[in-house]
Protein backbone atom coordinates (compact mmCIF):
# COMPACT_ATOMS: atom_id res chain seq x y z
CA UNK A 1 0.00 0.00 0.00
CA UNK A 2 1.37 3.70 -0.68
CA UNK A 3 1.88 5.39 2.86
CA UNK A 4 2.62 8.81 3.41
CA UNK A 5 3.95 9.51 7.34
CA UNK A 6 4.18 13.83 8.06
CA UNK A 7 6.35 13.97 10.94
CA UNK A 8 9.35 12.28 11.57
CA UNK A 9 10.45 11.94 15.68
CA UNK A 10 10.07 8.75 17.47
CA UNK A 11 6.74 8.01 16.43
CA UNK A 12 6.60 8.92 12.67
CA UNK A 13 10.45 7.58 11.65
CA UNK A 14 9.68 4.53 13.29
CA UNK A 15 6.43 3.84 11.57
CA UNK A 16 7.34 4.93 8.44
CA UNK A 17 10.66 2.67 8.37
CA UNK A 18 8.46 -0.59 10.19
CA UNK A 19 6.11 -0.02 7.37
CA UNK A 20 8.50 0.04 4.66
CA UNK A 21 9.81 -2.86 6.02
CA UNK A 22 6.83 -4.90 5.95
CA UNK A 23 6.48 -4.26 2.07
CA UNK A 24 4.19 -1.15 1.99
CA UNK A 25 5.86 2.01 -0.08
CA UNK A 26 6.35 5.01 2.31
CA UNK A 27 7.11 8.56 2.09
CA UNK A 28 8.10 10.15 5.04
CA UNK A 29 7.65 14.51 4.84
CA UNK A 30 9.16 16.50 7.40
CA UNK A 31 9.85 20.52 6.83
CA UNK A 32 13.35 20.55 8.43
CA UNK A 33 15.68 19.88 4.96
CA UNK A 34 18.70 19.30 7.01
CA UNK A 35 16.87 16.62 8.25
CA UNK A 36 15.33 15.18 5.72
CA UNK A 37 19.43 15.51 4.07
CA UNK A 38 20.29 13.53 6.60
CA UNK A 39 17.53 10.77 6.32
CA UNK A 40 17.58 10.80 2.51
CA UNK A 41 21.93 9.55 3.13
CA UNK A 42 20.41 6.41 5.47
CA UNK A 43 21.21 8.00 8.81
CA UNK A 44 18.54 8.07 11.45
CA UNK A 45 18.54 11.54 13.43
CA UNK A 46 17.64 9.90 16.59
CA UNK A 47 19.04 7.24 18.46
CA UNK A 48 16.76 3.65 18.55
CA UNK A 49 18.10 0.13 18.67
CA UNK A 50 17.55 -1.09 15.00
CA UNK A 51 16.09 2.17 13.60
CA UNK A 52 19.11 2.87 11.37
CA UNK A 53 19.28 -0.54 9.89
CA UNK A 54 15.87 -0.97 8.53
CA UNK A 55 15.77 2.99 7.35
CA UNK A 56 19.16 2.02 5.21
CA UNK A 57 17.07 -1.30 3.78
CA UNK A 58 14.51 0.05 2.88
CA UNK A 59 15.69 2.71 1.63
CA UNK A 60 18.00 0.04 -0.70
CA UNK A 61 14.70 -1.53 -1.86
CA UNK A 62 13.12 1.65 -2.72
CA UNK A 63 10.21 1.42 -0.04
CA UNK A 64 10.97 4.57 1.86
CA UNK A 65 11.73 8.09 0.67
CA UNK A 66 11.84 11.41 2.28
CA UNK A 67 11.07 14.82 1.49
CA UNK A 68 10.08 17.82 2.60
CA UNK A 69 7.19 18.42 -0.16
CA UNK A 70 4.11 18.01 1.81
CA UNK A 71 2.05 18.08 -2.02
CA UNK A 72 3.87 14.48 -2.84
CA UNK A 73 3.42 12.56 0.66
CA UNK A 74 -0.04 13.79 0.03
CA UNK A 75 -0.83 12.89 -3.35
CA UNK A 76 1.35 9.35 -3.25
CA UNK A 77 -0.44 8.16 0.19
CA UNK A 78 -3.77 6.34 0.25
CA UNK A 79 -3.09 6.18 4.12
CA UNK A 80 -1.80 9.70 5.33
CA UNK A 81 -0.09 9.47 8.94
CA UNK A 82 -0.15 12.09 11.08
CA UNK A 83 3.07 11.94 13.38
CA UNK A 84 3.75 15.79 14.42
CA UNK A 85 4.67 16.45 18.20
CA UNK A 86 2.16 17.58 20.45
CA UNK A 87 4.47 19.12 23.49
CA UNK A 88 2.36 19.82 26.72
CA UNK A 89 1.49 23.85 27.51
CA UNK A 90 2.49 25.38 30.68
CA UNK A 91 -1.26 24.58 31.63
CA UNK A 92 -1.22 20.51 30.94
CA UNK A 93 -2.98 20.87 28.19
CA UNK A 94 -1.49 19.83 24.82
CA UNK A 95 -0.24 22.23 21.88
CA UNK A 96 -1.67 20.89 18.58
CA UNK A 97 -0.38 23.76 16.28
CA UNK A 98 1.56 21.15 14.90
CA UNK A 99 -1.28 18.50 14.42
CA UNK A 100 -3.71 21.44 13.19
CA UNK A 101 -1.02 22.95 10.70
CA UNK A 102 -0.87 19.58 9.25
CA UNK A 103 -4.38 18.42 8.70
CA UNK A 104 -4.73 22.06 7.26
CA UNK A 105 -2.13 21.39 4.66
CA UNK A 106 -3.36 17.78 4.25
CA UNK A 107 -6.78 19.43 2.99
CA UNK A 108 -5.07 22.79 0.85
CA UNK A 109 -3.34 19.17 -0.63
CA UNK A 110 -6.18 16.85 -1.23
CA UNK A 111 -7.03 16.56 -5.42
CA UNK A 112 -9.30 13.78 -5.30
CA UNK A 113 -8.77 9.60 -4.85
CA UNK A 114 -9.97 8.45 -1.67
CA UNK A 115 -7.81 9.05 1.71
CA UNK A 116 -7.60 7.82 5.15
CA UNK A 117 -6.31 10.49 7.34
CA UNK A 118 -4.76 9.07 10.34
CA UNK A 119 -3.81 10.26 14.08
CA UNK A 120 -0.86 8.48 14.71
CA UNK A 121 0.19 11.95 17.29
CA UNK A 122 -1.17 11.64 20.66
CA UNK A 123 -4.05 14.10 20.68
CA UNK A 124 -6.83 15.74 23.23
CA UNK A 125 -9.82 13.24 22.81
CA UNK A 126 -12.10 14.73 20.41
CA UNK A 127 -9.29 15.28 18.20
CA UNK A 128 -10.43 13.04 15.06
CA UNK A 129 -13.68 15.10 14.63
CA UNK A 130 -11.58 18.29 15.20
CA UNK A 131 -9.00 17.34 12.43
CA UNK A 132 -11.73 16.53 9.96
CA UNK A 133 -12.91 20.03 10.62
CA UNK A 134 -9.39 21.65 9.84
CA UNK A 135 -8.63 19.20 6.68
CA UNK A 136 -12.22 20.65 5.62
CA UNK A 137 -11.17 24.65 6.30
CA UNK A 138 -8.10 23.58 4.43
CA UNK A 139 -9.97 22.08 1.15
CA UNK A 140 -11.97 25.59 1.71
CA UNK A 141 -9.08 27.78 1.71
CA UNK A 142 -7.51 26.12 -1.44
CA UNK A 143 -10.76 26.31 -3.33
CA UNK A 144 -11.31 30.29 -2.74
CA UNK A 145 -7.69 31.25 -3.39
CA UNK A 146 -8.27 29.17 -6.91
CA UNK A 147 -11.29 30.92 -7.23
CA UNK A 148 -13.74 27.70 -7.99
CA UNK A 149 -17.58 27.41 -6.38
CA UNK A 150 -18.01 27.21 -2.93
CA UNK A 151 -20.86 26.80 -0.46
CA UNK A 152 -21.14 27.45 3.20
CA UNK A 153 -21.68 25.19 5.70
CA UNK A 154 -18.77 23.19 6.88
CA UNK A 155 -16.72 23.73 10.35
CA UNK A 156 -17.71 27.61 9.94
CA UNK A 157 -15.78 27.75 6.44
CA UNK A 158 -16.98 27.30 2.66
CA UNK A 159 -16.67 24.28 0.92
CA UNK A 160 -16.90 23.68 -2.91
CA UNK A 161 -20.35 22.47 -3.75
CA UNK A 162 -19.45 20.68 -6.97
CA UNK A 163 -19.53 16.43 -6.27
CA UNK A 164 -16.56 15.39 -8.39
CA UNK A 165 -14.34 17.53 -5.98
CA UNK A 166 -16.26 17.05 -2.97
CA UNK A 167 -13.75 15.82 -0.01
CA UNK A 168 -13.02 12.42 -0.16
CA UNK A 169 -11.77 11.43 2.89
CA UNK A 170 -11.97 9.69 6.55
CA UNK A 171 -10.41 10.08 9.84
CA UNK A 172 -8.98 7.44 12.41
CA UNK A 173 -7.35 7.38 15.41
CA UNK A 174 -4.59 5.04 15.72
CA UNK A 175 -2.63 5.28 19.05
CA UNK A 176 0.77 4.54 19.55
CA UNK A 177 2.63 2.33 22.25
CA UNK A 178 5.91 2.42 21.15
CA UNK A 179 8.24 2.39 24.30
CA UNK A 180 11.42 4.67 23.66
CA UNK A 181 14.25 2.36 23.86
CA UNK A 182 12.08 -0.48 22.26
CA UNK A 183 10.25 1.57 19.57
CA UNK A 184 11.41 -1.32 16.56
CA UNK A 185 10.62 -4.20 18.57
CA UNK A 186 7.19 -2.55 19.70
CA UNK A 187 5.96 -2.19 16.50
CA UNK A 188 6.55 -6.05 15.47
CA UNK A 189 5.59 -7.16 18.33
CA UNK A 190 2.20 -5.22 20.02
CA UNK A 191 0.34 -6.01 22.43
CA UNK A 192 -2.85 -4.48 20.53
CA UNK A 193 -3.72 -2.19 17.86
CA UNK A 194 -6.31 0.21 18.16
CA UNK A 195 -8.44 1.71 15.81
CA UNK A 196 -10.81 4.26 16.08
CA UNK A 197 -13.60 5.52 13.32
CA UNK A 198 -17.21 5.78 12.11
CA UNK A 199 -16.05 4.72 8.46
CA UNK A 200 -16.15 0.92 7.77
CA UNK A 201 -13.92 1.59 4.53
CA UNK A 202 -11.08 3.37 6.23
CA UNK A 203 -11.03 0.51 9.01
CA UNK A 204 -10.79 -2.14 6.74
CA UNK A 205 -8.16 -0.03 4.63
CA UNK A 206 -5.88 0.03 8.27
CA UNK A 207 -6.66 -3.78 8.49
CA UNK A 208 -5.24 -4.79 5.83
CA UNK A 209 -1.94 -2.08 6.13
CA UNK A 210 -1.60 -3.80 9.35
CA UNK A 211 -1.69 -7.84 8.43
CA UNK A 212 1.72 -8.93 8.35
CA UNK A 213 1.86 -7.13 11.98
CA UNK A 214 -1.31 -8.59 12.97
CA UNK A 215 -0.38 -12.43 11.44
CA UNK A 216 3.02 -12.12 13.56
CA UNK A 217 5.08 -12.18 10.28
CA UNK A 218 7.62 -10.18 11.54
CA UNK A 219 7.06 -10.99 15.00
CA UNK A 220 9.98 -12.62 17.68
CA UNK A 221 7.56 -15.24 17.98
CA UNK A 222 5.73 -16.62 14.97
CA UNK A 223 4.21 -19.11 16.68
CA UNK A 224 1.96 -16.61 18.68
CA UNK A 225 -2.35 -15.76 18.23
CA UNK A 226 -2.54 -13.11 16.09
CA UNK A 227 -2.58 -9.45 17.42
CA UNK A 228 -5.76 -8.46 19.12
CA UNK A 229 -7.55 -5.62 16.98
CA UNK A 230 -9.60 -3.36 18.71
CA UNK A 231 -12.59 -1.40 16.89
CA UNK A 232 -14.17 1.29 18.82
CA UNK A 233 -14.61 4.69 18.16
CA UNK A 234 -12.61 8.14 17.70
CA UNK A 235 -13.45 9.29 21.34
CA UNK A 236 -12.07 5.79 22.76
CA UNK A 237 -9.64 5.23 20.67
CA UNK A 238 -8.19 8.48 22.15
CA UNK A 239 -8.74 7.97 25.90
CA UNK A 240 -7.25 4.32 25.05
CA UNK A 241 -3.72 6.11 25.04
CA UNK A 242 -3.97 8.16 27.49
CA UNK A 243 -5.70 6.06 29.92
CA UNK A 244 -3.08 3.32 29.62
CA UNK A 245 0.15 5.80 30.26
CA UNK A 246 -1.59 7.09 33.08
CA UNK A 247 -2.53 3.92 34.61
CA UNK A 248 0.94 2.75 34.41
CA UNK A 249 2.28 6.08 36.06
CA UNK A 250 0.20 5.77 38.72
CA UNK A 251 1.25 2.03 39.01
CA UNK A 252 5.05 3.36 38.74
CA UNK A 253 3.98 6.65 41.68
CA UNK A 254 2.41 3.44 43.33
CA UNK A 255 5.35 1.74 44.32
CA UNK A 256 7.67 4.28 44.86
CA UNK A 257 5.17 5.56 47.63
CA UNK A 258 5.29 2.11 49.06
CA UNK A 259 9.47 2.68 48.69
CA UNK A 260 9.30 5.51 50.82
CA UNK A 261 7.64 3.61 53.71
CA UNK A 262 9.67 0.46 53.23
CA UNK A 263 12.44 2.76 53.77
CA UNK A 264 11.23 3.84 56.99
CA UNK A 265 9.78 -0.06 58.23
CA UNK A 266 12.64 -1.63 57.30
CA UNK A 267 11.33 -3.78 54.44
CA UNK A 268 12.71 -4.38 51.13
CA UNK A 269 10.66 -3.01 48.36
CA UNK A 270 12.14 -5.10 45.62
CA UNK A 271 11.23 -7.98 47.65
CA UNK A 272 7.83 -6.37 48.02
CA UNK A 273 7.28 -5.60 44.72
CA UNK A 274 7.96 -9.35 43.78
CA UNK A 275 5.19 -10.53 46.50
CA UNK A 276 2.62 -8.19 45.03
CA UNK A 277 3.79 -8.68 41.23
CA UNK A 278 2.78 -12.31 41.53
CA UNK A 279 -0.46 -11.57 42.02
CA UNK A 280 -2.16 -12.44 38.65
CA UNK A 281 -4.50 -8.92 39.38
CA UNK A 282 -1.40 -6.78 39.36
CA UNK A 283 1.32 -7.94 37.19
CA UNK A 284 5.32 -7.26 37.86
CA UNK A 285 5.70 -4.77 35.33
CA UNK A 286 6.23 -0.90 35.98
CA UNK A 287 6.94 -2.18 39.93
CA UNK A 288 10.25 -0.83 39.87
CA UNK A 289 10.73 1.57 42.57
CA UNK A 290 13.17 4.72 41.80
CA UNK A 291 13.47 8.15 41.16
CA UNK A 292 10.69 8.99 38.93
CA UNK A 293 9.16 8.37 35.76
CA UNK A 294 9.67 11.17 32.77
CA UNK A 295 10.25 11.62 29.20
CA UNK A 296 7.54 13.10 26.64
CA UNK A 297 4.84 10.63 27.52
CA UNK A 298 3.86 10.08 31.19
CA UNK A 299 4.47 13.43 31.88
CA UNK A 300 2.30 14.96 29.25
CA UNK A 301 -0.11 12.37 28.79
CA UNK A 302 -0.98 12.28 32.71
CA UNK A 303 -1.37 16.14 32.02
CA UNK A 304 -3.59 16.45 29.51
CA UNK A 305 -5.56 13.98 31.10
CA UNK A 306 -5.93 15.68 34.04
CA UNK A 307 -6.49 19.07 32.17
CA UNK A 308 -9.71 17.36 30.09
CA UNK A 309 -11.21 16.61 33.44
CA UNK A 310 -10.75 19.91 34.55
CA UNK A 311 -12.32 21.07 31.29
CA UNK A 312 -15.68 18.50 31.85
CA UNK A 313 -16.16 19.58 35.32
CA UNK A 314 -13.92 16.57 37.42
CA UNK A 315 -11.13 17.18 39.24
CA UNK A 316 -8.80 13.74 39.13
CA UNK A 317 -7.41 13.76 42.15
CA UNK A 318 -5.87 9.65 41.62
CA UNK A 319 -4.12 11.20 38.57
CA UNK A 320 -2.98 14.39 39.97
CA UNK A 321 -1.53 12.73 43.12
CA UNK A 322 0.46 10.58 41.24
CA UNK A 323 2.28 13.45 39.78
CA UNK A 324 2.65 14.93 43.34
CA UNK A 325 4.59 11.96 44.32
CA UNK A 326 6.52 11.60 41.04
CA UNK A 327 8.03 15.78 41.72
CA UNK A 328 8.76 14.42 45.07
CA UNK A 329 10.03 11.19 44.33
CA UNK A 330 12.96 12.80 41.50
CA UNK A 331 14.42 14.68 44.47
CA UNK A 332 14.73 11.34 46.62
CA UNK A 333 18.78 11.00 45.73
CA UNK A 334 19.22 14.15 47.36
CA UNK A 335 18.02 12.99 50.28
CA UNK A 336 20.16 10.08 50.08
CA UNK A 337 22.95 12.00 49.45
CA UNK A 338 22.28 13.84 52.45
CA UNK A 339 21.93 11.17 55.35
CA UNK A 340 25.09 9.96 54.13
CA UNK A 341 27.33 13.23 52.88
CA UNK A 342 25.45 15.63 55.33
CA UNK A 343 26.53 18.69 53.68
CA UNK A 344 26.33 18.94 50.07
CA UNK A 345 27.67 22.42 49.69
CA UNK A 346 31.62 21.73 48.01
CA UNK A 347 31.18 17.94 47.09
CA UNK A 348 31.17 16.79 43.88
CA UNK A 349 28.56 14.20 42.71
CA UNK A 350 28.39 11.89 39.83
CA UNK A 351 25.76 10.76 37.92
CA UNK A 352 25.62 7.24 35.98
CA UNK A 353 23.15 8.30 33.01
CA UNK A 354 21.12 11.49 31.94
CA UNK A 355 18.58 10.52 29.89
CA UNK A 356 15.12 9.69 30.92
CA UNK A 357 15.60 6.00 30.42
CA UNK A 358 18.36 3.57 28.58
CA UNK A 359 18.61 3.13 25.02
CA UNK A 360 17.92 6.18 24.27
CA UNK A 361 18.84 10.11 23.38
CA UNK A 362 15.83 11.47 24.68
CA UNK A 363 16.48 13.83 27.71
CA UNK A 364 12.90 15.13 27.66
CA UNK A 365 11.49 15.73 31.30
CA UNK A 366 14.53 13.41 32.50
CA UNK A 367 14.36 12.85 36.02
CA UNK A 368 18.56 13.53 36.01
CA UNK A 369 17.90 17.21 34.91
CA UNK A 370 15.87 17.62 38.29
CA UNK A 371 19.03 16.46 40.20
CA UNK A 372 21.77 18.76 38.57
CA UNK A 373 19.18 21.66 39.22
CA UNK A 374 19.15 20.72 42.72
CA UNK A 375 22.37 19.80 43.86
CA UNK A 376 23.96 22.91 42.20
CA UNK A 377 21.56 24.98 44.22
CA UNK A 378 22.96 22.93 47.14
CA UNK A 379 26.48 24.02 46.04
CA UNK A 380 27.71 20.87 44.75
CA UNK A 381 29.59 20.12 41.89
CA UNK A 382 27.86 17.88 38.94
CA UNK A 383 29.69 15.69 36.79
CA UNK A 384 27.54 12.79 34.72
CA UNK A 385 28.34 9.87 32.14
CA UNK A 386 26.24 8.89 29.95
CA UNK A 387 26.69 6.18 26.44
CA UNK A 388 24.98 8.51 24.70
CA UNK A 389 25.16 11.97 25.86
CA UNK A 390 28.51 11.63 26.41
CA UNK A 391 28.81 10.41 22.52
CA UNK A 392 27.14 12.27 20.63
CA UNK A 393 27.58 15.86 22.66
CA UNK A 394 24.12 16.73 23.03
CA UNK A 395 24.41 19.50 25.70
CA UNK A 396 21.07 20.98 25.68
CA UNK A 397 20.13 21.95 29.45
CA UNK A 398 23.07 20.61 30.97
CA UNK A 399 24.87 23.92 31.24
CA UNK A 400 25.41 23.01 34.88
CA UNK A 401 26.88 19.36 34.68
CA UNK A 402 29.98 18.92 33.18
CA UNK A 403 29.67 15.90 30.77
CA UNK A 404 32.62 13.13 30.93
CA UNK A 405 33.61 10.61 28.31
CA UNK A 406 33.99 7.50 30.34
CA UNK A 407 33.34 6.01 33.40
CA UNK A 408 36.38 6.53 35.13
CA UNK A 409 36.77 10.26 34.50
CA UNK A 410 33.14 10.66 35.98
CA UNK A 411 34.14 8.56 39.33
CA UNK A 412 37.67 10.70 39.85
CA UNK A 413 37.52 12.68 43.05
CA UNK A 414 33.75 12.12 43.71
CA UNK A 415 32.31 12.51 46.97
CA UNK A 416 29.17 9.77 46.00
CA UNK A 417 27.70 8.73 42.34
CA UNK A 418 24.03 7.81 42.02
CA UNK A 419 23.06 5.65 39.34
CA UNK A 420 19.73 8.00 37.58
CA UNK A 421 19.20 5.98 34.29
CA UNK A 422 19.48 1.88 34.35
CA UNK A 423 21.80 1.54 31.21
CA UNK A 424 22.77 -2.53 30.97
CA UNK A 425 26.29 -1.52 30.57
CA UNK A 426 26.32 0.14 34.08
CA UNK A 427 26.41 -3.44 35.99
CA UNK A 428 29.68 -4.22 34.55
CA UNK A 429 31.89 -1.46 35.31
CA UNK A 430 35.04 -1.62 37.31
CA UNK A 431 33.93 -0.86 40.17
CA UNK A 432 36.54 -1.31 41.84
CA UNK A 433 38.90 1.13 39.99
CA UNK A 434 36.11 3.68 40.20
CA UNK A 435 36.00 3.18 43.74
CA UNK A 436 39.50 3.96 44.25
CA UNK A 437 39.48 7.58 42.40
CA UNK A 438 36.62 8.69 44.52
CA UNK A 439 37.17 10.72 47.82
CA UNK A 440 34.38 8.41 49.28
CA UNK A 441 33.33 5.11 47.67
CA UNK A 442 29.60 6.07 47.59
CA UNK A 443 26.54 5.03 45.23
CA UNK A 444 23.43 5.86 45.76
CA UNK A 445 21.27 3.63 43.47
CA UNK A 446 18.80 5.32 41.93
CA UNK A 447 17.01 2.82 39.94
CA UNK A 448 17.46 -0.36 42.23
CA UNK A 449 19.38 -2.17 39.04
CA UNK A 450 22.80 -2.94 40.43
CA UNK A 451 23.61 -5.69 41.86
CA UNK A 452 24.21 -4.66 45.78
CA UNK A 453 26.68 -7.31 46.83
CA UNK A 454 28.96 -6.86 43.96
CA UNK A 455 29.07 -3.18 44.75
CA UNK A 456 29.91 -3.46 48.28
CA UNK A 457 32.57 -6.43 47.41
CA UNK A 458 34.32 -3.28 45.18
CA UNK A 459 34.41 -1.12 48.69
CA UNK A 460 31.14 0.91 48.07
CA UNK A 461 28.97 2.18 50.15
CA UNK A 462 25.65 1.12 48.62
CA UNK A 463 22.07 2.90 49.30
CA UNK A 464 19.25 1.74 46.75
CA UNK A 465 15.78 3.28 46.97
CA UNK A 466 13.46 1.76 49.73
CA UNK A 467 15.91 -1.13 50.69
Amino acid sequence: MRVCVIGTGYVGLVTGACLAHIGHHVICVDNNEEKVKLMKSGQSPIFEPGLSEIMQAAIQTGKIEFTSDLNAGVTHGEILFIAVGTPPLPTGESDTRYVEAVARGIGANLNGGYKVIVNKSTVPIGSGDWVRMIVMDGIAERKAATGEPVLAGVGGVAVTSHPEVEPNFDVVSNPEFLREGSAVYDTFNPDRIVLGSNSARAIELMKELYTPIVERQFAEDKSLSPVPVLVTDLSSAEMVKYASNAFLATKISFINEVANICDRVGADVVEVAKGIGLDSRIGGKFLQAGIGWGGSCFPKDVSALIHTADDYGYEAQLLKAAVTVNERQRLIAVEKLQQVLKILKGKTIGLLGLTFKPDTDDMRDAPALNLIEQLTRLGAKVKAYDPIVSQTGLRHGLSDVIVETDPERLADGCDALVLVTDWQQFRNLDYVKMGKLMQTPVVIDGRNFLDQEAIEAAGFRYVGIGR
